[in-house]
């Protein structure tokens, strides 16, 4: 890397980009500890409250890995901020809705789609942007992108605190103030992140898709399995958080700022170990893979215990903090594993499949577990353990660690 590119890369410009994973993440997890309220204030069911988070997710899904191409086309910088100027609009809409509308559920959740749309946008292009912007530099990539997954966890904190005292003063503020970090985040991203030019024409979009579909027939049998772990823990995080924020009022009594706060306490256990891993991983595939296999029995194991300890608080606390170190381990290994195993020319569009893969968990998640905590509880979270160990023999089975990249098992 050139000494230019390397002045690039300066502090405002690794936290312009940390601020989109923070914003984008307040932008849905800060709804999750209100979603109560929305119910008795907006008079919605417990399943339609989810769909305030899903439509947000499903929204993001679709759009991923066109914003995935077209940042791989256009560059990163002319995708990333129209999307997040969309999130700012969304914010919008879903907060005059709520404030002023009399039945304000079918506009709010025009917002959200927009505020997904955004999502779809910007969140996704920060991984092959880190990429982008440190060349081929593993150690200072990894550590990076640990910098990005901590700021998204961070986000996951400060969510349910956040949330909580902004709907202390008014149920519909959370609304507005996904709007407001929006907007910091585009005044951050359009002064300090400087792409560097692309040095050659991009692909027209046949040759570009051959490419593409030749990189998932070569790099697929790993891809795949790295898809589906990210489906799986964003599918656990989620629907576990809008469990306990709703187990929280109903069986312990806990409202407001004081379940912002007890719900933030798994959450900071999943940052802090998200930061630790980004940092200690170094771009090594052999600690990458060993961080996958522990965190994945980890998770088997906490994950199954969640329904088992719901009316008491501490061990229930205890077993989802683990759940929520297990989880902090693994994303950042994960987003390490796609920017190094995979050309620049295409991370972009694989990256985005990857997001969009983690944006499915995020979607279904609340939704299946409002459907099946009444009666079906234990059974569901036993089942995410029994799959946990699944996605353990396929990680064992089909990631080797040899060589310069992720292998394909022989």
């Amino acid at each position: 890397m050139s000494n230019h590119e390397n002045q690039q890369v300066g502090t405002w410009c690794i936290i312009s980009i940390a601020s989109i994973p923070l914003v984008m993440t307040l932008g849905n997890s800060m709804l999750i500890p209100v979603l109560p309220i929305f119910e008795s204030k907006v008079g919605i069911t417990s399943f339609q409250s989810s769909m305030i988070i899903t439509s947000y997710s499903l929204a993001a899904i679709f759009l991923i890995p066109v914003a995935g191409y077209l940042s791989d086309r256009f560059g990163r910088k002319m995708v990333i901020m129209p999307s997040l100027i969309l999130a700012f609009i969304g914010g919008l809409i879903a907060g005059f809705a709520s404030w002023k509308a009399s039945d304000p559920f079918v506009w709010i959740i025009i917002g959200r789609v927009l505020q997904g749309i955004g999502a779809a946008g910007a969140f996704p292009i920060i991984i092959p942007l880190v990429g982008d912007l440190f060349k081929d530099d593993d150690t200072k990539t990894s550590a990076c992108l640990g910098i990005v997954e901590t700021s998204n966890t961070f986000g996951k904190v400060l969510s349910p605190i956040l949330g909580a005292l902004f709907a202390s003063f008014l149920w519909y503020i959370p609304f507005f103030s996904i709007s407001f970090f929006s907007l910091i985040s585009i005044v951050l991203i359009y002064f300090f992140i400087k792409v560097p030019k692309q040095e050659e024409e991009p692909l027209p979009f046949r040759q570009f898709f051959e490419k593409t579909k030749e990189t998932f027939k070569i790099e697929g049998k790993w891809l795949y399995i790295v898809f589906l772990v990210g489906v799986h823990l964003m599918l656990i995080l989620f629907g576990v958080l809008f469990f306990l924020s709703d187990i929280f009022e109903k069986q312990h009594g806990l409202y407001g700022v004081t379940k912002g706060f007890v719900l933030a306490i798994p959450l900071f256990g999943l940052c802090v170990s998200s930061y630790i891993t980004g940092k200690k991983i170094k771009g090594d595939l052999i600690k990458m893979k060993r961080v996958l296999l522990s965190g994945l029995i980890i998770t088997s194991v906490s994950i199954t215990f969640v329904g088992f300890f719901s009316e008491r608080l501490i061990l229930l606390l205890i077993v989802t903090s683990c759940l929520g170190i297990a989880v902090g381990a693994i994303l950042p290994t994960l987003d390490a594993m796609i920017t190094q195993g995979i050309d620049k020319e295409e991370r972009g569009t694989v990256t985005a499949f990857y997001s969009a893969s983690r944006f499915i968990g995020v979607a279904f998640g609340p939704p299946l577990i409002s459907i099946v905590m009444k009666n079906y509880l234990n059974i569901s979270y036993i089942t995410m353990g029994a799959i946990s160990l699944l996605l353990l023999y396929f990680v064992w089975n089909f990631i080797n660690a040899d060589e310069h990249a992720v292998a394909e098992s022989g």
